[in-house]
């Protein structure tokens, strides 16, 4: 096993070449532990020189609706009334600390995306 940094894109694209190559290794084998060691080296990568924005409040709101497979009606005990609830999905109003409480204790989204919208 000979893991060298991974510094440039053409790196990351052996590294990524060699991880396909190591998917079907046994656990606790020397391959299964090159696998492990470069994939964190390829994650370590990707959120230096690849790093992506958190998701908009309103856009994990709509996707868990679609998971869920919610209507807008049913957030109404999350956000409020009907005109409350197009409002925030249309962005004409912010959520409120009530209304991200609500979300995150009842459909599980994450305290950090809905907070976005609030600050």
């Amino acid at each position: 096993m000979r893991i060298r940094p991974i510094r440039t894109s053409k790196d990351h694209k052996t590294a990524l070449a060699r991880i396909g190559a190591l998917m079907s290794a046994e656990a606790g084998t020397e391959k299964a532990d090159e696998l492990d060691v470069l994939a964190t080296l390829v994650e370590a990568f990707e959120r230096k020189h690849h790093p992506f924005a958190p998701p908009d409040p309103i856009q994990a709101i709509l996707f868990r609706m679609e998971q869920e497979g919610l209507a807008r009606k049913d957030l109404e005990p999350f956000i409020g009334s009907r005109h409350r609830v197009s409002e925030v999905l249309n962005r004409k109003r912010s959520l409120s600390l009530p209304m991200i409480r609500r979300l995150h204790h009842g459909l599980r989204i994450p305290l950090e995306t809905l907070i976005g919208d609030a600050a």
